[in-house]
Order: C-alpha cells, then structure tokens, then sequence
C-alpha cells in the first residue's frame, strides 16, 4: 500500500487527480495540503474539502501557503474558473479543514514516520519549499516525491512561453526545493508539461467517461463542463489535457513508466523572459549529480485506464 501526502492547488485537473487516486486499490491519501495557485487559497482550501466530500472518503484537509515567496503569480482562473472548480459553486456541506498549518503538518508527519510516505506536488512548491526551510532534512524522510512541473525543453504554457505555470507560479519556491532535492542525493519525478501534451487524452473518450453515470462521473462531469464548453479552451485541440492525472497515474503505477532520464535541472529565477524555466542539462555539461528523473514515455493506454478507473 502507497501511502500519499497531496499537495495541491484544485484546480480542475487536480480535482481529477484526486479522483484517480482515490480509486486505486494499492493507494491511500493520508492528508491534503491546499496551496495557492490556480486560484487563491481560500478556494483552492474549499474546493479540496468539496472533492474529499464528494468521494466520501476520510482525508483530512491542511491549508498551506496562500502566495508565492517574492512575486505574486499569475493564476489560471480562466482555464479553472473563478472558483477553481469550473465556476460549477459546488461548496463542501460539513468537512473542516484542519487547524494545523501545511507545512508543519507535512514535517509532522514525515518526522513521526521516516520513508513512509510518497509525497505528491501537482500545484505551485511553494509548500514543499518553506517545509524544507524550516527541516531541512525533510528529503531523507521522504519515500518517493513525484512533481508535476516544468517544460524540459522550453514549450511552456505562462506568459513566459518557455515556463510551466506550477514553476512560473513560484519559480523562487520551485528552486528551493530542486536544489535540496539535489543536495539529499535522492531525485524528484518529475512529470513536465510537455509529456502532458503527448499524452493528452481523445475527446470522444472523455466524451465516453462523461456518460458513465456513476457518481464520481457526475461529478468529473460538472467541473469538467467548462473546459468542454469554453472553444477558448479546445479550439484547435483533438485532446484534453490532464497534467495532474498524469502525474498521479506516474505515482499509483510506477511500471507504466517506459522511458524516464536522469538529469540535473535548475530553476531560473530571473530575466526577461527566462523565469521560471525549468533548464535541464540534457548533455551532463555542467558536472552536477541528477536530481530529477524525468519521466519521458509512458504506456498511455494504462494512462487512460487507471483515469476511467477514478469515475467509476
């Protein structure tokens, strides 16, 4: 059983995510910690306390960060929604979130049980980042970190057009914890951007899983709506694109990764139009030990299985 510590920042796709999960025999969410990103935190707070509602499972929900550690981001309200949830006003009707700050309860609980936990980033590492500030140990008592982040070859989806929007959203955060990730000699998974364009999933597929008519289709189908109906948002496209699931389908079956690469990568934090680039030293030039494994090819079939598995 992989036990998983979520931080995340729904977010449709994250909400997505969480369905998949969720669902997964061999997986067990232990806590969520919300984090702001796509939306502010307030929201990206309710709306991870609607979804654990909504799939009725027992995971306590911890607030983190609600801003990046020197400039305030962009959000992605127009892809999410203002309410991060496709604009669908779903509210949580009885869960709280915890009283316990994130971050000091992600150090808690890797403290209390050493290399017990896989910890999972699909928002900003704003977090990761100020957990690793305050215990800088924290990557040795961590079993797995998977991260759903960066363009490893420049094609981005920001105002930046070479960065991500999780990297770009706190570049500073995002080279805090690369750099102790490289310093712990343990490697981040990283799943990028541009593996989510590779392995967009077809629209007459999802079109499928809307009709399933179970009760977590239901509701992939209500907070989904918007993305469908938005031409903004598809024009052009065959495929959704789903980040999150992605990276959680990386987490809960580490055996549909088929062609994965070890490399050091940095975050810029500066220039016109460089910040937030994830820049990987695909050639081994620098001399610096690899402190990602970057996951290249995947079985997509396997993908959009365990994906179709979280609605049923």
């Amino acid at each position: 059983m992989q036990r998983i510590l979520l931080d995340t920042d729904p977010g449709v796709d994250d909400a997505q995510a969480i369905l998949m999960v969720t669902a997964h025999a061999d997986t067990k969410v232990e806590a969520i910690f919300t984090v702001g990103g796509n939306v502010g935190i307030e929201h990206t707070t309710r709306n991870a306390l609607t979804i654990v509602e909504a799939i009725e499972q027992d995971i306590p929900v911890y607030a983190g960060c609600e801003s990046a550690f020197v400039f305030e981001g962009e959000d992605a309200a127009y892809v999410h929604g203002n309410d991060g949830l496709g604009d669908s006003s779903l509210r949580p009707k009885s869960r709280q979130v915890e009283p316990e700050f994130a971050p000091t309860a992600l150090i808690r609980m890797a403290t209390a049980e050493p290399d017990a936990f896989t910890l999972v980033a699909i928002g900003p590492l704003t977090n990761i980042a100020l957990a690793l500030r305050m215990d800088p140990t924290l990557p040795e008592k961590i079993k797995r970190f998977v991260v759903m982040g960066g363009a490893v070859t420049g094609q981005g989806n920001t105002s930046n057009v070479a960065a991500e929007f999780n990297i770009f959203a706190d570049p500073e955060a995002a080279y805090v914890v690369f750099e102790a990730w490289g310093r712990s000699g343990k490697l981040i998974e990283l799943v990028d951007w541009e593996a989510t364009i590779r392995y967009g999933i077809p629209f007459e597929r999802v079109e499928a899983w809307r009709k399933i008519g179970s009760a977590r289709s239901k509701f992939f189908d209500t907070v989904s709506n918007r993305s469908f109906d938005r031409p903004s948002l598809t024009e052009g496209r065959t495929k959704m694109f789903a980040a999150d699931p992605l990276a959680l389908a990386v987490v809960v079956e580490p055996s549909c990764v088929t062609h994965a690469e070890d490399r050091f990568v940095m975050v810029e934090t500066g220039g016109m139009y460089a910040r937030g680039q994830t820049i990987v030293d695909w050639n081994s030039r620098l001399g610096k030990a690899p402190n990602a494994r970057i996951i290249l090819e995947l079985e997509a079939e396997r993908f959009y299985q365990l994906f179709e598995d979280g609605l049923k």
